[in-house]
């Protein structure tokens, strides 16, 4: 793999099949996995990529080359091979997806017992056994098995609904569109919602690696089909999943494109409404309404820097029972402190079903703002010294600096300047009440840091 100190990124280690992730090289780094596990027992699942069962037979050979016992799980959103790695007490897992990247990429997760995504602490360790060329092979006596693991989908689905009230859900007969992106999350939530009463919509159902209807981001732009089918057939909502089924973004009854954080503020609020005091974990660029819930109904808000491995081991360090993100992550904790899509669906059923009130209603009650995004070319020599110059210039605006610098104004508008952690760029986030405003913050700070750029030699 074209990389020198570093394997994993933000989410595991991805990159372009057969270019930077060819068969010699996922093997060699599962053998680095299958010896940081020590012959322990691992959970193996994939995502509907074309490349998933090349990547899937290297990864097997790498881990019982070392030892270890493959448990292959098949096909499946990563949050059900993350709930059964906990379920049957497995010592870590391998999941293979590259979530919403485009078709010719795929990854790799490597996942601890309770089915969170390893530290990064624990990264570097078996980054420095790949490095040193470090792996234990067995003898030919010691090599492990491999043997297929069946019911994952379903032991994943009972699981979610004994964290809702299943009765109360079913005598509403909600209408749900469900946009799988030809994904694995077409193998879980059409399943449930009809278990919970529902009448399902499916489209971009069956399973094609190519992502051939939609690219496997769920941006608003991506979901017009989504939208169209919600109103056509006068659905409750419709939600759209990325590639591996984590994420979920809501389409309401009226066909507006819900961003993440705003739904998540609805799971927020009547979560704090029943457990007022708790702990919420949300990444610095979560817009201003959580903040707001939280405030309105006592909860207790920590803000990470982003990253969905952040909140999850927040969460746990705190002991927190719900964290989310701007781009339709929900952690909910009483199932399993990582982001899971078909979790979120539930739970927002049954929101429905205690109010009595349409998604679109009840996203009127919360503060609004306005979203602006933009970047900037910065090449990643200077990303370190700009940041410098960035937090001394706004030292008098008292920047939180938990990842890049987020100002806050007395108007309630913000704005998130930070480093991408991926490409050589940086980031912009503005928010207010007035999409003038929002665009203006984005104006003026990309200019600031533009100059700074290239004062930088």
């Amino acid at each position: 793999m074209k990389m020198a100190t570093r394997l994993f990124g933000t989410n595991g280690i991805r990159g372009v099949v057969n270019d930077e992730l060819t068969p010699e090289f996922v093997i060699k780094i599962a053998e680095a996995i299958g010896t940081y596990f020590k012959q322990g027992r691992i959970l193996l699942g994939y995502d509907g990529r074309i490349s998933n069962i090349m990547m899937a037979n290297a990864v097997t050979s790498g881990l019982v080359s070392t030892g270890c016992d493959v448990f292959n799980a098949g096909l499946g959103p990563t949050p059900c091979i993350q709930y059964t790695v906990k379920n049957h007490k497995m010592d870590g897992g391998v999941m293979i997806t590259a979530s919403h990247n485009p078709p010719e990429y795929n990854g790799i997760k490597v996942l601890s017992s309770d089915g969170v995504e390893i530290s990064r602490r624990q990264e570097i360790r078996i980054e420095n056994i790949f490095f040193k060329d470090a792996a234990k092979r067995v003898d030919w006596q010691g090599v492990g098995n491999s043997t297929v693991l069946p019911n994952a989908l379903d032991e994943y689905k009972e699981a979610i609904k004994k964290h809702v009230d299943v009765t109360a859900i079913e005598k509403n007969h909600y209408h749900a569109v469900v946009d799988a992106v030809n994904g694995v999350g077409g193998l879980v939530a059409p399943y449930l919602l009809r278990e919970l009463g529902c009448q399902v919509t499916s489209i971009n159902a069956n399973i094609d690696g190519t992502f051939p209807n939609r690219p496997p981001e769920p941006r608003p732009e991506n979901l017009q089909d989504l939208i169209t089918t919600v109103i056509a057939v006068g659905a409750d909502f419709g939600v759209a999943f990325d590639g591996d089924a984590d994420r979920t973004i809501f389409v309401d009854d009226k066909g507006e494109v819900q961003w993440g954080d705003r739904t998540f503020a609805l799971i927020e609020k009547a979560f704090l409404q029943n457990n007022p005091g708790e702990t919420i974990v949300t990444p610095i660029s979560s817009s201003q309404v959580v903040k707001e819930v939280a405030e309105e109904y006592g909860g207790q808000l920590v803000w990470t820097r982003v990253g969905s491995t952040i909140v999850s081991h927040t969460m746990k360090k705190l002991k927190a029972k719900l964290g989310g993100e701007e781009n339709g992550g929900v952690f909910y904790g009483p199932h399993q402190p990582v982001r899971d899509g078909a979790m979120t669906i539930a739970l927002m059923l049954e929101i429905l079903a205690r109010t009595g009130r349409s998604l679109s209603q009840l996203l009127l009650e919360l503060p609004r703002y306005h979203l602006e995004k933009d970047k900037i070319e910065c090449p990643n020599r200077k990303k370190a010294q700009v940041l410098k110059m960035l937090i001394l210039s706004v030292k008098r605006l008292q920047p939180d600096t938990i990842d890049g610098v987020k100002l806050w104004f007395s108007d309630k508008s913000s704005i998130l300047i930070r480093p991408s952690g991926t490409e050589p760029i940086y980031r912009f986030y503005a928010e207010a009440a007035e999409k003038e405003r929002a665009s203006m913050l984005v104006k003026e700070y990309k200019r600031k840091l533009q100059k700074m750029i290239s004062e930088n030699a």
